[in-house]
């Protein structure tokens, strides 16, 4: 396939065949091996459609446990014995369990990108540290890239009058990184996981780095406690969300889920691949194990990038100080003293 330059001159474009693996619920007792299982099957379907990478979800190796208050419990920090938490991060990667999944990728030549939770080595200080993490994986089996969540959202402490807990912010930390792109799989490659994608500087940060294609991985509970009035709008958001930043940012978007009902949450499914245009390609159809694939025209970010969305033509950074000015938050205080107290901080 060849297409046509605006010089006369013909060029095979960057084609990207990506596969977005939905995942169905992962029981709380369900061994690493069994889900690794189910992985290993979703990346081999992808190498018979020929993907050339699989996206994998948020948290893909164990079920959601933020649900749950799992160590010395009371309002405080992680404290007691926290040996049923720990069971639930990864300390190496690839680890034991994992090591097959990328000897397979090698095998197949097929990248992919894994979603789960990270507790870290000790620091200088003596600290381990706990990251809800992605790590981009090339064709050869070896991690190319690492990414930590930014947007923790949910809340530290037990609170009885849920139906279940989103104790994200109390399991882990906010990224010290930030979002970065990477070249990878010929093309600019960018990462973000869950309440990432709802806000839009995610999306401008990567696009002003030239990103052409964004991985998301995602676990959301259809059942919003806060403010049940959006659960009815949970499938819609999430598209909105994804659709607006790939057609602002002139990127292609890929969000994979894990869905249906887990340990008895039930969660959004509705994966999806979005083209730089806004547009949905390929949708998941069911709430379980499911591939679905598109080939994904990097070159066609150029046709927003340098049209519409020209950055360096149009954008105007100077009218736009008050997102990243640290007297904004005053505002926001101010604000927020106007309007009746609501916790607006606990989506995902």
């Amino acid at each position: 396939m060849t297409a046509h330059s605006a010089h006369g001159a013909y060029h095979r474009p960057r084609e990207l065949w990506v596969g977005a693996a939905q995942l169905g619920p992962i029981a709380r007792d369900e061994s690493r091996a069994d889900v690794v299982d189910r992985l290993l099957l979703l990346l081999r379907q992808g190498a018979e459609y020929g993907c050339e990478l699989v996206v994998f979800p948020e948290l893909a190796l164990t079920s959601f446990f933020p649900r749950w208050i799992l160590d010395g419990g009371g309002n405080g920090p992680i404290s007691g014995d926290t040996t049923e938490l720990d069971s639930f991060y990864e300390v190496e990667m690839p680890s034991t369990s994992t090591q097959r999944l990328f000897d397979e990728a090698k095998r197949l030549a097929v990248g992919f990108c894994l979603g789960y939770a990270e507790l870290t080595p000790p620091d200088a200080d003596g600290v381990r540290h706990r990251y809800n993490t992605y790590v981009l994986v090339d064709r050869d089996g070896e991690i190319t890239a690492k990414y930590r969540k930014v947007h923790i959202p949910g809340h530290e402490a037990y609170e009885p009058w849920r139906q279940f807990q989103h104790l994200e912010r109390r399991y882990f930390e906010e990224s010290p990184d930030g979002f970065g792109v990477h070249n990878a799989f010929g093309g600019r490659i960018g990462m973000a996981i869950c309440n990432d994608r709802r806000w839009p500087e995610t999306y401008r940060v990567m696009g002003l780095q030239g990103v052409e294609m964004v991985l998301i991985g995602y676990n959301t509970p259809l059942n919003y406690a806060p403010d049940p009035s959006q659960n009815p709008l949970q499938a819609f958001h999430n598209h909105l969300v994804m659709q607006a930043g790939a057609y602002q940012n002139g990127t292609w978007v890929i969000g994979v889920a894990k869905g249906g009902v887990e340990e008895g949450v039930e969660s959004l499914a509705q994966t999806s691949i979005i083209a730089p245009s806004g547009q949905i390609v390929a949708q998941a159809t069911t709430i379980g194990d499911e591939l679905i694939t598109a080939r994904c025209d990097l070159d066609m970010c150029e046709r927003y990038k340098k049209t519409l969305f020209d950055f360096d033509r149009y954008r105007r950074p100077e009218m736009y100080s008050v997102i990243t000015d640290p007297t904004t938050k005053s505002l926001v205080e101010t604000a927020a003293r106007e309007r009746p107290d609501f916790d607006r901080h606990d989506h995902d």
